[in-house]
């Protein structure tokens, strides 16, 4: 047989030279692989950008207990708070994208892009979604004095020049754009009170200096029970597992008026898919435990589990929604 020819000297030095860049190129996808394999090989740091005791705090830490014992490592709240949540989300946006830094965000970062030109943060360029973790129902609730027992006479009511009033936790906040949004619904104008914070807001009601307020549950529920004041409506779209004897606002002649608070899970972006997945379904499971789900019942909150896609596309809903409803009502930032 004719000897085999062999390569010249520089197309073999080529072709090792391709093979090992070739090589080289993979490494980062299987460095990235492994990691993924191993997570999580560390405790997990949950950034919440309000203070502790909160709605958003109390539900982040009725749950990152649980995902703890999944994974079998130590999961930390951080509670970096500040300008409504925009610090905190600030910080979490410059964190790694290895899934070992979470970040609990709420209505307010849907809220946001509407009302603060600048941010230093875009809450879907910068983050990925997880999953939302719980919703918080609003009540429509009344001093005893106004006359209305339900929503159909409230609107009645506000129609014929009765001059309603409605207090909220503050300009531009879930319960305020609650407010306006069913103002846009019912063709009505009922007038704003802003406050600093639910508890003042809650505390004038009491005492009938406003007559209205779209409370969410841990505002409202002690008082409602007690009598203090009455529920006219729910705003969510579905009946509240907390008052489920109480018609929706979308039952009762609205049937478009949608209103809740909520939190949720969100990731830096380019955080690996394979581990969004992970967290997705450890999440999830935890959200469907029968003891976090009564702790967050507990709180005033109801589990929301649900795909990273499902909170892709409610996200922006929620953003299309509250950018309307700034610009209908002409809101501005404080």
């Amino acid at each position: 047989m004719p000897p085999t020819p062999s390569l010249p000297r520089s197309r073999r030095r080529f072709l090792s030279a391709g093979g090992a860049l070739a090589a080289a190129s993979l490494m980062p996808a299987v460095r990235q692989a492994r990691a993924t394999e191993s997570w999580p090989a560390r405790p997990v740091r949950f950034i919440v950008p309000f203070p502790p005791g909160g709605p958003v705090d109390t539900t982040a830490r009725a749950f990152t207990q649980k995902l703890g014992e999944a994974w079998q490592q130590t999961t930390l709240v951080d509670n970096r708070a500040g300008a409504g949540g925009m610090v905190g989300a600030a910080l979490a946006a410059k964190e790694p994208a290895d899934g070992y830094t979470l970040f609990v965000g709420s209505i307010h970062h849907a809220v946001h892009p509407a009302l603060q030109p600048k941010m230093a943060y875009d809450i879907e360029r910068d983050f990925e979604p997880v999953s939302f973790a719980a919703m918080f129902p609003v009540f429509l609730v009344a001093h005893p004095s106004v006359p209305a027992r339900n929503v159909r006479e409230l609107i009645a009511l506000a129609k014929s020049g009765n001059g309603l009033s409605f207090g909220s936790s503050g300009n531009g906040g879930g319960t305020h754009l609650a407010g306006e949004l069913f103002n846009m619904h019912a063709g009505i104008k009922l007038q704003h009170i802003p406050y600093k914070g639910s508890a003042p807001a809650m505390n004038d009601l009491l005492g009938g200096q406003v007559q209205l307020m779209f409370a969410d549950a841990p505002s409202a529920l002690q008082h409602i029970r007690s009598g203090r004041i009455k529920v006219l409506g729910v705003a969510s779209r579905q009946r509240s597992a907390m008052l489920p004897e109480m018609p929706t606002i979308a039952e009762s002649g609205l049937p478009e008026y949608e209103a809740y608070s909520w939190a949720a899970l969100f990731a830096p972006a380019r955080t690996p898919a394979a581990v969004l997945d992970r967290i997705n379904a450890d999440f999830n499971t935890a959200l469907r435990d029968a003891a976090v789900r009564q702790r967050l019942l507990t709180a005033g909150a109801e589990a929301d589990p649900g795909s990273r896609q499902q909170m892709r596309e409610r996200l922006r809903g929620e953003l299309r929604k509250w950018a309307q409803v700034v610009k209908v009502a002409g809101i501005q930032a404080d």
